[in-house]
């Protein structure tokens, strides 16, 4: 059963980059929609970005968009979440997910599985 694995959390400052990976356990994630999510204490999760099984087929949430850019390596059974100018409101644990069957909301966390255990993004100042 596909599980996938996020790392590159960490403590940054304001205006620093970090890039998250997520990779898949046990099976592939080409062919696959990959979902970037955050969630902080006592909130939903957020969706943040996700990617179809190419490039040409992305969505950035408007609150990042222009700092956080996803990307694949299908060879490298990898997704990438770079992450720069970060802000202290990009504090958050993130998780990536695949995507369930069907047509997707990237903005959904319902339609996405496999969780990881999520990486922590502090943002300090």
């Amino acid at each position: 059963q596909l599980q996938v694995v996020e790392s590159g959390g960490g403590l940054v400052q304001p205006g620093e980059s970090l890039r998250l990976s997520c990779t898949g356990s046990g099976s592939s994630l080409d062919r696959k929609t990959i979902g970037w999510f955050r969630q902080v204490p006592g909130k939903e999760r957020e969706g943040v970005s996700c990617i179809g099984d190419s490039d040409a087929s992305s969505w950035v949430a408007e609150s990042v968009r222009g700092r956080f850019t996803i990307s694949r390596d299908n060879a490298k059974n990898m997704v990438y979440l770079q992450m720069n100018d970060l802000k202290p409101e990009d504090t958050a644990v993130y998780y990536c997910g695949t995507g369930l069957s069907g047509e997707l909301d990237c903005r959904a966390a319902s339609d996405f599985g496999s969780w990881g255990q999520g990486a922590q993004v502090t943002v300090f100042s």
